[in-house]
């Protein structure tokens, strides 16, 4: 049922109104929070950007549900990288006794491996990632949606009674 409806609000999404760059946004905003330890300095500054620019909060969601995912995964390599960095090259090395040193930067727990590799990972897969989901949503905008919209369980699910009420209500809280 979870799958369902997370597939149920990717396309609703992806049918909305907002620009594939609002949509691409979100993508990428989520995707550096779901890649990340969650509770760090850096994910603050990406919720807060997340709120303060015309972002799509359910694309950030989204992408945050699906990255947490693979964080898991990649947790050895992050760790990996972040060992790299942090030890191997001395020419860091008075960067990072900064970042460590400093009151507010010391938040930012750069001085832990798995958070400053999954930093550098979501940092490096930010252009790439926010250029492809934007071709993305053009690519099912103009291409793909009108071919799931004829698929036989679309049309069972948006002609029962059930989802007309869902409609109805969920346009009231807009």
């Amino acid at each position: 049922m979870f799958v369902i409806k997370l597939l149920s609000k990717l396309i609703k999404v992806l049918r909305s109104n907002e620009s594939p760059a609002q949509l691409a946004w979100g993508f990428v905003l989520g995707m550096i929070i779901g890649l990340t330890p969650f509770w760090n300095l850096h994910n603050l500054l990406v919720f807060f950007l997340i709120t303060i620019f015309n972002v799509n909060i359910a694309m950030a969601t989204l992408s945050f549900a699906v990255f947490t995912l693979f964080a898991y995964l990649l947790d050895p390599l992050f760790h990996n990288l972040g060992y790299a960095l942090l030890v191997n090259i001395e020419s860091l090395r008075p960067l990072w006794i900064f970042t460590s040193t400093t009151p507010v930067l010391a938040w930012a727990n750069l001085n832990n491996t798995v958070v400053l590799g999954s930093l550098v990972v979501s940092l490096v897969l930010l252009l790439p990632m926010f250029f492809f989901t934007k071709w993305w949503v053009r690519l099912y905008r103009d291409k793909v949606d009108v071919h799931v919209q004829k698929f036989k369980i679309v049309q069972l699910i948006k002609g029962s009674k059930l989802f007309g009420l869902y409609q109805k209500i969920s346009q009231l809280g807009e």
